[in-house]
């Protein structure tokens, strides 16, 4: 049952991946042009900075994940309820202090935004920021839900409940920008739809797994441990906030809403493309987990770094390399003229992405191992130094300096230091790894440069033609990727099923 909820959960991982890109295809140009340019400025900004309170979950929501499969490993029931009891206490505490600080910005959006906002906005963003903010305290306690059912690997209704909600959710946002509501009105729908999710996972873990909650002693030396552990993954929810939140912030503060809007559309592009990374290595920390807990090993883990690595690699190199080839014509259509510069801004966070994303297999053996220290520590302090060159970057240049500030801290931390680190210290084979990452590359290098010289000539003009070049582009590079670039193993989890598809279709044909 495990083995087929980790399948089953990472197939519905990429099911509900596609539909949430195809949703946001289709539903993000018609929300653009339905909000405006500005609207949706404010939109992004308050979203960016309400999403810096997020990091008050100081960790705990993973330690729920870890410690919760570490417990049944070990057959310790007990221990789970009385942790499950000890949390839903902090997290209605952590609540109760995002609600204070998000109260504290709102009535303070005059001193933050007044040289760039008008009146009309500064009203708008009080008023998104107030439901974003009580969104996000009851958030916070109800949150254990969702950790619980994470770390029982029941993936499936997980995933089952995240698909009905990419597939309601734009419709009934159609609906009210139809009606003539607009950011507000997001906002709404958001926090409505988020509070039924939360009960929906309550339910699931009251009913179906049968989940208890015991209020009883409180653990002093367990909520040690956990903290120490916990602190780690707060500083780097930290970083991350640093890294994808406060550009809109800086450019809001400096530029206005309409730079925020085209800065976070090119935010939306990078989100896409971690999906497609996180399908995979997202159900594996409960399984990395009970590698560590029952013996750690050094070569399985290895092993599986570079597997899953390898799988990551073919997905987000055909991605990348269809937004290097085609993205700029794809932006113009979709987004609008205005939007252009997204694709310039994404490209300065796709490439470098690239290898932490590939490699994301790594943040879940230092979360099992509870080593997550170091890594930490150096992105929070690289994070800081690329604020600190986004400032000024940011009023010299607009987006694309804030953009090339967060590259500069994404090529020294995420790719430099961590394969260093990963090397030495957390004893990753990086070398094969990289030597098995060159064997794939061949050919979507040799496609980047013939496309090199082939796009400028190249005039598309509708989305018709341009998902007319993308299937073409599609059938001769997928064929030869998988030929030249799979092993063994890899080309037999496509041929053996399609082996399997044909013979039915032969058989029932007679």
């Amino acid at each position: 049952m495990e083995i087929n909820q980790l399948k089953v959960g990472a197939f519905l991982s990429y099911i509900s991946i596609g539909l949430n890109n195809i949703v946001g295809l289709l539903y993000t140009p018609f929300m653009l042009r339905m909000m405006g340019q500005s609207e949706y400025g404010l939109y992004s900004l308050v979203a960016s900075v309400v999403a810096y309170l997020t990091v008050l979950d100081f960790g705990f929501g993973n330690a729920i994940v870890r410690y919760t499969a570490k417990f049944r490993a070990e057959g310790k029931t007990r221990q789970q309820y009385e942790m499950f009891g000890m949390f839903f206490l902090l997290y209605i505490g952590v609540g109760v202090l995002a609600l204070l600080f998000g109260l504290g910005i709102c009535f303070n959006v005059d001193y933050l935004f007044d040289e760039t906002m008008d009146d009309s906005e500064l009203y708008k963003i009080r008023v998104m920021m107030l439901l974003m903010v009580f969104n996000l305290a009851f958030t916070f306690p109800m949150s254990i839900w969702g950790s619980i059912i994470t770390a029982y690997e029941n993936f499936v209704f997980q995933k089952l409940v995240g698909i009905v909600r990419i597939i309601l959710n734009p419709l009934v946002m159609i609906a009210m920008l139809l009606i003539g509501y607009r950011a507000i009105g997001m906002v709404v729908v958001t926090t409505i739809f988020n509070v039924v999710t939360l009960l929906i996972n309550y339910w699931y873990c009251k009913k179906q797994l049968k989940i208890q909650v015991h209020f009883g002693h409180f653990q002093w030396g367990f909520f040690k441990e956990v903290s120490v552990y916990s602190l780690w993954i707060f500083l780097n929810a930290i970083m991350d906030r640093i890294y994808w939140s406060t550009g809109q912030f800086i450019l809001g503060m400096f530029k206005g809403a309409a730079v925020v809007a085209v800065y976070a559309v090119s935010i939306q592009l990078q989100s896409m493309y971690m999906s497609f990374s996180n399908a995979i290595a997202g159900v594996f920390l409960p399984k990395v987990t009970h590698i560590v807990v029952n013996g750690d090993n050094d070569k399985v883990l290895s092993d599986l770094f570079v597997r899953i690595g390898r799988m990551q690699y073919a997905v987000l190199i055909f991605v990348l390399l269809c937004f290097v080839l085609f993205g700029k014509q794809f932006v113009i259509l979709w987004a609008g003229e205005n939007y252009v510069d997204s694709y310039t801004f994404a490209l300065f966070f796709l490439i470098p992405l690239t290898v932490p994303f590939i490699q994301n297999t790594g943040i879940l053996i230092l979360q099992a191992r509870n080593k997550m220290r170091f890594r930490s520590v150096a992105y929070l302090f690289i994070s800081i130094f690329s604020l600190m060159i986004a400032i000024p970057l940011s009023k010299l240049y607009g987006g694309i300096g804030c953009a090339i500030a967060n590259t500069i801290g994404l090529t020294i931390g995420q790719i430099i230091v961590m394969n260093i680190y990963y090397y030495k210290k957390v004893h990753i084979n990086i070398v094969t790894f990289w030597r098995e990452i060159g064997k794939m590359s061949f050919i979507p290098s040799f496609f980047f440069v013939i496309g090199f010289f082939v796009m400028p000539k190249m005039h598309i003009n509708t989305f018709s033609e341009l998902f007319f070049i993308l299937i073409l582009f599609a059938l001769v590079y997928i064929p030869l990727f998988v030929h030249y670039g799979f092993n063994r193993e890899e080309q037999n989890l496509i041929s053996v099923p399609l082996k399997k598809v044909f013979n039915k279709i032969k058989n029932n044909s007679f």
